[in-house]
């Protein structure tokens, strides 16, 4: 993964590694709820987007944010073309938290999705495959309540610190099986930490993902740490974390952010996925995208993505035209 970030870094200002599973579905005849319950099918998902987009320099697997919170024993509302949500939370005072068992990363769901990885690294595409999950603070706050957890912060900081320990042990064990597929990186998605305030960041959410990069991150697997709040405030602090790269939404302006990100980092972002990428048309793609590749024209750890994970029903010609700048 080091030789990769050199490779990418020599063609910062062409290359463009968009977050996208679901535009698959396209390709595939499929929908989201076959993606997001069987191995094989997020599997198709993949090889069809990478025949379709052979220049992508990596191969991204689906972000499912309810996925880690199913496995502790939330809910999930599933519907045919909608992504999953958590339906309703499974801590409901502080006092329960202390009780709450910590799973193992067994679920069917998790299962099917170490299956995926498992296929997409079989399959020998010749570039590096990023898994996805969610961070210590994000699946915190899914199973207390994002209102409640930041309460909680204030209220009974003790109590928070043991589910994002019980969060933290939970995500190791995830990742390492998911290692053992041969996959060569992960998206953490952490977008709760964006809105807290630098200090509560780095207790609640940098601190716990540094216990992460320093169990699964080695030359060979790369954590990549993605927010897509207002995180202007909050770069040295993620920085802080070891993760070797970062992606951001477009809450943010990336001309701003890049000088603050280590030449030895790699920053990732921030075209709006829907806004843009799906509401646009092809042109107004194109404009967006050339804005941004002479906004951040100079920094060679700059890489060309999505703000976020590109959702279901995107057309492909705005996806076409996204990589022809």
């Amino acid at each position: 993964m080091l030789k990769w970030k050199g490779r990418i870094a020599l063609q910062s200002q062409s290359v463009a590694f968009p977050l996208m599973t679901y535009p698959g579905l396209q390709l595939t005849d499929k929908k989201v709820i076959d993606m997001v319950t069987s191995g094989e099918v997020q599997f198709s998902c993949i090889e069809a987007l990478t025949k379709r987009y052979p220049q992508m320099p990596a191969i991204p697997m689906s972000m499912d944010l309810s996925l880690e919170a199913e496995a502790f024993g939330s809910k999930v509302s599933f519907s045919d073309n909608g992504i999953p949500t958590i339906s309703e939370r499974i801590i409901h005072d502080h006092s329960e938290i202390e009780n709450l068992d910590t799973p193992l990363p067994d679920t069917p769901r998790i299962k099917e999705f170490i299956k995926a990885a498992q296929l997409a690294v079989n399959a020998n595409f010749g570039k590096p495959v990023f898994t996805g999950c969610i961070g210590p603070y994000s699946l915190a706050g899914r199973l207390l309540d994002i209102t409640e957890i930041m309460t909680g912060i204030l209220m009974y900081p003790d109590e928070v610190h043991q589910l994002l320990r019980k969060t933290t042990k939970f995500i190791i064990a995830y990742l390492k099986e998911l290692i053992k597929t041969g996959v060569n990186g992960v998206v953490m998605a952490e977008p709760a930490a964006g809105l807290l305030a630098e200090e509560e960041c780095d207790g609640f959410s940098s601190a716990y993902i540094r216990q992460i990069v320093e169990a699964v991150q080695t030359d060979n697997f790369m954590v990549m740490l993605h927010n897509c709040g207002h995180t202007e405030t909050l770069i040295e602090s993620m920085v802080n974390t070891g993760a070797a790269a970062f992606h951001f939404g477009n809450s943010v302006d990336m001309a701003g952010i890049l000088p603050q990100i280590p030449a030895n980092r790699v920053a990732f972002g921030n075209i709006d996925p829907v806004g843009v990428i799906k509401n646009g048309t092809p042109d107004s793609v194109v404009s967006e995208v050339k804005k941004l590749r002479e906004a951040t024209n100079g920094f060679s750890n700059f890489i060309l993505s999505s703000g976020c994970d590109i959702p279901p029903g995107t057309s492909l010609e705005n996806i076409d035209a996204f990589f022809s700048v």
